[in-house]
């Protein structure tokens, strides 16, 4: 007996009577040779803003690793598990991309979560709320903030939050030399769930923009 939902069984049809269909040519060929993807993206694990969808990437195309609030802890070789370092190890020195993107998105969990100070932890570990800590003095200064209404600290925070993954990127020596090397970019985006609007990060000043969608 196939003990899978059956809503994902019948995606897994579509999937194969459809894309995998369609484009079984490359799947095979990135079976035989392996992947090479030029960009990873660093997204949250949300349900809503899958970088794969926003992107309308194909097999192959990105290198993705997801989070709770895509958040990049700091560069902490202490000898214990770190998921999103290693996949950022793993992107970086050996399918060698050539780009990593932060990529935030509005009503994020996780950023609601560390503005709520007073929430309960959900388990005895807490994990939520000691990986939200990451981010915790810009939290602390956004929730104190009078002058905002709740969504305008929401999306601060989850902006900011975008900024303080790129400053910890940095201090990866691998990525650090490399960038100062022009062999990596580092980008920032921030996407908008209700809307479907990407803004991204201005290197130079660190404002978000909105590319021209040329539609």
């Amino acid at each position: 007996m196939v003990h899978l939902p059956e809503h994902l069984i019948a995606g897994y049809r579509n999937f194969m009577s459809g894309r995998y269909a369609s484009e079984s040519d490359r799947y095979r060929a990135l079976a035989r040779d392996g992947q090479s993807p030029e960009t990873m993206v660093i997204a949250c694990c949300d349900s809503r803003a899958a970088p794969e969808s926003i992107f309308d990437a194909g097999p192959g195309e990105l290198f993705v690793v997801r989070n709770v609030a895509n958040l990049v802890p700091p560069y902490e070789p202490d000898g214990r598990h770190h998921s999103t370092s290693a996949a950022l190890e793993f992107a970086v020195q050996s399918l060698k991309v050539k780009h990593i993107v932060v990529l935030g998105h509005g009503r994020c969990g996780g950023i609601g979560a560390a503005l709520n100070t007073s929430a309960t932890p959900l388990s005895p570990g807490d994990f939520i709320g000691k990986w939200m800590s990451l981010i915790a003095p810009a939290a602390e200064t956004v929730a104190g903030s009078t002058l905002m209404t709740a969504s305008e600290r929401q999306t601060a925070l989850e902006r900011i939050s975008i900024r303080y993954s790129i400053a910890n990127l940095r201090t990866f020596p691998c990525v650090k030399i490399l960038e100062g090397k022009e062999r990596l970019t580092i980008s920032g985006a921030w996407f908008d769930i209700s809307t479907g609007e990407l803004w991204v990060m201005n290197r130079d000043t660190g404002d978000f923009e909105r590319p021209d969608p040329a539609i």
